[in-house]
Order: C-alpha cells, then sequence, then structure tokens
C-alpha cells in the first residue's frame, strides 16, 4: 500500500480497511503506527538474505550495498522511511549487525565501528534513494551501476583508512587483502 500511494497515505485505519478488518482487529497484532513503520523498516532490510558468511569483508560489505540499492528499486516508495527511522526490531537490525562484523574484520576500532557504519550507510542509503526517487533518471543503468561501483571502491578506500588510522593492530594481522 505504501509503495503504491506513498508513506503519507499509510495509517492504522489505512491499512485495516486494505486488510478488510477493523483498526481496532489490527491494534492486535500491531500496536501504534510506530510499530507499523518499524515493520517497514524491517521488510526493507530483510527483503534480501544475509550475505554469504565465506566472503571477505569487502565483498560482504559490496553485497550489502547492492542488495540495499535493490531493495529501494523493489520498494521506492516506502524506502525513504531508511532516512527517518533507524532498525529498531531485532530482524531489521541484522543488517546493521552483518556490517559491523564486517567491518570488525577489517581491523576497524571496537569504537569507530558504529560511526563508520553510520557514515557508510549514508552514504548507500542516500545513493539508493536518490535513485529511487528518480534523481538520476537521466542516467543509463551502465551508468548507474558504474557510478555505485565507483561508490563502493571509495567506501572500501574509507574503510581501510579507518581501520588504519583507528584500527586494532593486532586485527590488522587478520584483515584480508582485497587486491
Amino acid at each position: 500500500m505504501a509503495d503504491e500511494q506513498g508513506l503519507d497515505t499509510l495509517s492504522m485505519s489505512a491499512v485495516a480497511g486494505r486488510l478488510g478488518v477493523t483498526a481496532m482487529a489490527l491494534y492486535r497484532h500491531v500496536g501504534s503506527k510506530a510499530e507499523l513503520l518499524d515493520g517497514l523498516v524491517e521488510v526493507l532490510l530483510t527483503d534480501f538474505p544475509p550475505p554469504p558468511a565465506d566472503l571477505a569483508w569487502p565483498q560482504r560489505l559490496s553485497f550489502l550495498a547492492t542488495e540495499i540499492c535493490a531493495s529501494a528499486r523493489r520498494h521506492p516508495g516506502v524506502f525513504p522511511l531508511l532516512l527517518r527511522r533507524s532498525a529498531a526490531t531485532k530482524l531489521a537490525r541484522r543488517t546493521r549487525e552483518a556490517v559491523y562484523a564486517a567491518l570488525r574484520e577489517a581491523g576497524v576500532a571496537e569504537d569507530r565501528v558504529a560511526q563508520t557504519e553510520r557514515l557508510l550507510s549514508t552514504a548507500i542509503l542516500g545513493f539508493a534513494a536518490s535513485e529511487a526517487a528518480g534523481r538520476f533518471r537521466g542516467y543509463s543503468r551502465r551508468q548507474l551501476d558504474a557510478d555505485f561501483e565507483q561508490l563502493q571502491d571509495m567506501l572500501g578506500d574509507f574503510v581501510r583508512s579507518c581501520a588504519n588510522r583507528y584500527g586494532d593492530p593486532l586485527a590488522a594481522t587478520n584483515r584480508v587483502n582485497p587486491e
């Protein structure tokens, strides 16, 4: 419903009507509109499988970034919600935890993992939201894919820079060389 009509049209009574139930019946499953929106965030962040565990950290981050962009293309009307709400449910936090794990493996110091994730997520979500909203409609798919690949290369360099600057020297010996 939100994909079709936009987030602004989403209300508990509208969802109940769409489902053919009363709003009170819906409240037995979702306690508030905030919980409903948290559920939508969960859908956006679990609309794809987790990255394969056997991939090295750069490939896991690339996998997640690619899947987030694909989720934005599948749900352009709802995707901007990720710019307004954080992951609140256990399943929604799975994606962030996967990024945290990759950053730790890259050698980013524990006290910098959350900040590094926020900066990476902001860049990826911004690109994905811009594409989903039509900002890049004048560009070919080929150009957008090349731009996205360049963005991922830049973000990989950023992660390596964070690991080198703020990383744990012992973790650095376990880092995967992505070259």
